[in-house]
């Protein structure tokens, strides 16, 4: 299973979801541009010494990353659907995708995908942190999967 991260830009997070990864054992997908020098401080830091155990792969563009896909299923996790992540049906080859931290992905992101399924939460609030949103839903396609570490 992978972690795909679509233009982000905060590098907090990125660092966040790398520690995820290592954690989990799931590779990582940046997708390029990054909001953020790739050398910050903040990636680091925010990874700590787990950045050594991620498989971590930047690609310079959707085309470059959607290429990289082969049989594997792209699973986009966005507010814009109603179809629950928990009500999906996930596969061990399942890339999950997340979006920009500002804005989500573009339409033609949303149609190149093979799902979309997003995290139930209350009403009144707008969404997760995409770091977050990422450890929920590896843990639930993993538990469903049968590949959860240890």
């Amino acid at each position: 299973m992978r972690i795909a991260m679509f233009e982000p830009e905060i590098a907090g997070n990125v660092g966040a979801v790398l520690r995820l990864g290592a954690c989990m054992g799931a590779a990582v997908d940046l997708i390029e541009p990054l909001g953020f020098v790739w050398d910050d401080r903040r990636v680091r830091r925010a990874a700590m010494d787990y950045i050594d155990h991620v498989a971590v792969t930047r690609h310079a563009g959707f085309a470059v990353f959607r290429a990289s896909l082969g049989d594997s299923r792209l699973v986009l996790f966005t507010t814009k659907t109603t179809h629950s992540a928990y009500d999906f049906a996930f596969r061990a080859d399942d890339v999950l995708l997340f979006g920009k931290e500002s804005a989500g992905v573009p339409d033609t992101v949303v149609e190149a995908s093979h799902a979309q399924v997003r995290l139930p939460m209350r009403p009144a609030v707008r969404s997760l942190n995409v770091a977050t949103s990422a450890a929920i839903a590896l843990a639930e396609a993993q538990r469903q999967t049968g590949t959860l570490p240890g």
